[in-house]
């Protein structure tokens, strides 16, 4: 009876231990996710680590070295970060898709929008007097096409544009390389008859539409490849830099390389296709922002540059990047002074540098929310401003760069 009694003891005090195991695995538990929830929740900004804080106006809403599986998750969630988070990653997409289009479309667009008022210059050509003064200048050339025949060709076929390509190529063969002899184009005119002026205006006129050739497209695409670089970066240093001091570190340097990128590469389609054809000045320009751009990279790699102490010598360094491109514009606009494609660029390089100018003061002054701390905390805070500003500071940049392209393929050096 005692083993009996001993042993039902046994048992109850085993029962009893489990429960109270079980309850306080519950416990635990609660505590667990109790504590995983009050650890990511948002903190104002004087709970923050001395790494975090940047801008004392922004009061909340903070996050505060959180997980990094936690910090890639709220990009779906609402904090100080989101907008600075989505401003730029909505902005590389579109510079993304830019970039594409621009590899597949833009030398069609080009040829097309050259060529498509080309059957009206061939009406305009007083094919008989170009015809006439070829044949007495180049007599010994029996087997010159006819212009007449030309032009009816070219009229029926033009209409469709479907082979407009074979079409160019073909009479530019004929008419440049079986007409002229290659002394004509040589620059040497001391053996040959000169055409009358208004007969080589006139053949000008025919041919040049025929001589597109799309030119080299890398200072363009170096710029998209920036553009798209500093987007990304930035987005992702919003997203992630909560997670400790060291990725924090690592982070922000990623993100001060693509704002220079972004600088740096943006002065590549208006120096190369400014100065093409003239390559002192085209090396001279683009080595000296490749330059700058590589000693900002370097200068930012220092710990002090980060510190809320030299926000305004960030910002100013940034804009004396930009600012240096006032050289190559200006010499741009005086050394093309008349030419449309000249001002219409230049227009939209003040308009870009007005965007990233008012970015960089909106970033520097911390205004709106140093006016009333704590009211921007989610929305319309400096650094989103800033963000906006260079999204559209780099578009207008982009569609001055379609303006350069078409420039250059339709006129060359």
């Amino acid at each position: 009876m005692d083993d009996a009694h001993q042993s039902g003891e046994n048992m109850n005090l085993s029962s009893e231990a489990l429960e109270n195991h079980q309850t306080r695995s519950s416990n635990e538990g609660k505590e667990k996710r109790l504590w995983q929830k009050v650890k990511y929740q948002l903190v104002e900004y004087h709970s923050l680590p001395g790494y975090l804080r940047d801008n004392d106006f922004v009061v909340g809403h903070y996050r505060s070295e959180w997980p990094l599986k936690q910090a890639l998750l709220s990009i779906f969630s609402i904090h100080n970060e989101t907008l600075n988070v989505w401003t730029h990653l909505i902005g590389f997409f579109l510079f993304l898709s830019l970039t594409i289009y621009t590899a597949m479309k833009v030398p069609k667009v080009v040829d097309l929008h050259t060529l498509q008022h080309f059957p009206d210059v061939l009406k305009k050509a007083d094919l008989h007097k170009v015809h006439a003064e070829l044949m007495t200048c180049l007599p010994s050339l029996p087997n010159m096409p006819d212009l007449h025949r030309l032009r009816e060709e070219l009229k029926t076929t033009l209409p469709s544009m479907d082979y407009l390509p074979s079409l160019s190529s073909w009479h530019i063969r004929e008419l440049l390389y079986n007409c002229l002899p290659e002394r004509f184009s040589s620059g040497n005119y001391t053996d040959v008859c000169v055409l009358q002026r208004s007969v080589k205006e006139e053949l000008a006129n025919i041919l040049a539409p025929l001589m597109v050739r799309p030119i080299t497209r890398w200072p363009f695409f170096a710029f998209l490849g920036g553009a798209m670089f500093c987007l990304l970066a930035s987005s992702t240093c919003h997203l992630i830099s909560c997670t400790s001091e060291r990725l924090s570190y690592i982070m922000l340097r990623l993100d001060y390389a693509g704002i220079t990128a972004l600088i740096s590469t943006s002065f590549y389609p208006p120096v190369y296709y400014s100065f093409m054809c003239n390559p002192f000045f085209c090396n001279l320009y683009i080595g000296f922002i490749t330059v700058l751009g590589i000693t900002t990279v370097l200068f930012s790699l220092l710990p002090v540059f980060q510190t809320p102490q030299f926000r305004t010598v960030r910002a100013c360094l940034f804009c004396a990047m930009g600012f240096s491109g006032i050289a190559p514009i200006m010499h741009k606009l005086i050394w093309f002074w008349g030419q449309p494609e000249a001002l219409h660029t230049f227009g939209y390089e003040l308009l870009m540098g007005a965007f990233y100018g008012l970015g960089a003061l909106v970033y520097a002054t911390r205004i709106p929310e140093r006016w009333m701390p704590g009211k921007f905390d989610i929305a319309g805070h400096s650094h989103q401003l800033f963000h906006v500003l260079v999204v559209a500071g780099a578009y207008t940049h982009y569609r001055a760069g379609l303006v350069y392209l078409r420039w250059r393929d339709l006129q060359g050096c």
